[in-house]
């Protein structure tokens, strides 16, 4: 049984290294083979294609790279196509993942597809339903609230859970404060600058003033900074003093760590506040995108009124604070942090309302990856039944 993964950003990367893991333990005659970054690549799957210039943000973005898009979307297309798998899995991002799923589609009907992680249609544009629908055999998604959304269309959907809440339990704190000489009550800010080049330049820069403002009204503060894999030569470049004045931590093993580490964390939005909620440090999320895409999300596309999958899913009422667009300052966010720093009640306030809302995102039973795995593998079996007999 042959299997290929395609995966263009970082979150989609780790989740694809997981299952193809899951899937390896399960069934390890499988071939893998895939698309993807440095997560991919350490599980031993060698991307035949650079997908870094995938690494864009929002719809004016988009356009700017659509060139990119369409050439490696021919490229992906052409290797899956050459190989001839049994199942292709398409991991998140959605503008690219529809037309590499279009492109093969349209080479090799017989190839079964398997979407990993829907587009948020109980948020913005739930018209993708229908075109996802047309276009792949299976949705493996997060969350039960989407499953509706496809039934008029009969896909198959296999809600697998949160990947950020099921990854791993509770990081070591203790043990990252000793390694980089935290003491147990020294206060810690955490800033996690987002995972996308875009984000780097347009959301990093207010959390890093932040996070200066905040070393200065409360000058005993350790200041961590945790820049995703794959822009941490993007962070690197744009903040060359970073490291005069705070932490960099570069192990993405030491993530959850750093999180259940972390007094205070500021977050761009994203998969990652999550990961933050699950370990439990009370966070204030971050955005930006451009003007184009934010004007037409506000007036056309998006049906929620905020942004973090936290909140949304608790009614879409503000349980983390969201500072976006407009209300994206520095100044606003530091005295949010230096408020939470300063006033431990409150802090453990905020950490007991985000523990509570995580109950609406986190699903009994095995982790999200070992369920998609599950998922793939009877897609595979599937794969196979026509060869029977033959």
């Amino acid at each position: 049984m042959s299997l290929y993964l395609v995966a263009a950003e970082a979150s989609g990367d780790l989740l694809a290294r997981e299952v193809a893991e899951w899937v390896r333990r399960k069934s390890p005659g499988t071939e893998i083979n895939g698309i993807g970054g440095a997560e991919l690549a350490a599980a031993g799957i060698t991307s035949p294609i650079d997908i870094s210039p995938l690494s864009v943000l929002g719809f004016a973005e988009g356009i700017r790279a659509y060139a990119d898009v369409v050439r490696l979307a021919d490229a992906a297309a052409e290797d899956i196509c050459r190989r001839r798998p049994k199942v292709v899995v398409l991991v998140d991002s959605w503008g690219f993942m529809l037309r590499v799923a279009q492109r093969v589609r349209a080479r090799d009907p017989s190839l079964r597809l398997v979407k990993l992680i829907g587009p948020q249609v109980w948020a913005t544009r739930p018209g993708r339903a229908a075109t996802l629908a047309a276009t792949v055999d299976h949705l493996l998604c997060m969350h039960e609230i989407e499953a509706p959304y496809y039934e008029p269309f009969g896909l198959k959907v296999t809600v697998i859970g949160n990947p950020a809440l099921t990854r791993s339990g509770r990081g070591d704190g203790a043990a990252f404060r000793t390694r980089y000489k935290i003491g147990a009550d020294e206060p810690m800010l955490l800033v996690l600058p987002g995972s996308r080049r875009s984000e780097v330049a347009s959301v990093a820069p207010v959390l890093m003033d932040a996070a200066r403002m905040v070393r200065h009204g409360l000058p005993a503060v350790k200041v961590v900074v945790l820049p995703a894999g794959p822009v941490q030569s993007e962070f690197a470049r744009r903040f060359p003093d970073a490291a005069e004045w705070a932490r960099i931590v570069t192990n993405p093993d030491e993530r959850y760590d750093a999180m259940a580490a972390a007094t205070v964390a500021l977050a761009c939005s994203g998969t990652v506040t999550s990961e933050v909620a699950m370990q439990g440090a009370p966070m204030i999320v971050g955005y930006k995108t451009g003007w184009i895409t934010w004007a037409l999300a506000r007036g056309l596309l998006y049906r929620k009124v905020h942004i973090t999958l936290l909140n949304i899913l608790n009614g879409d009422r503000q349980i983390v604070p969201e500072f976006v667009q407009t209300r994206l300052k520095a100044g606003s966010i530091a005295g949010k942090a230096l408020e939470w720093l300063r006033d431990p009640v409150e802090r453990e306030a905020q950490r007991a309302r985000q523990s509570a809302a995580m109950s609406a995102l986190v699903r009994d039973g095995k982790p999200a990856a070992e369920t998609a795995a599950d998922a793939v593998l009877a897609e595979l079996q599937l794969a196979q039944r026509p060869l029977i007999g033959t």
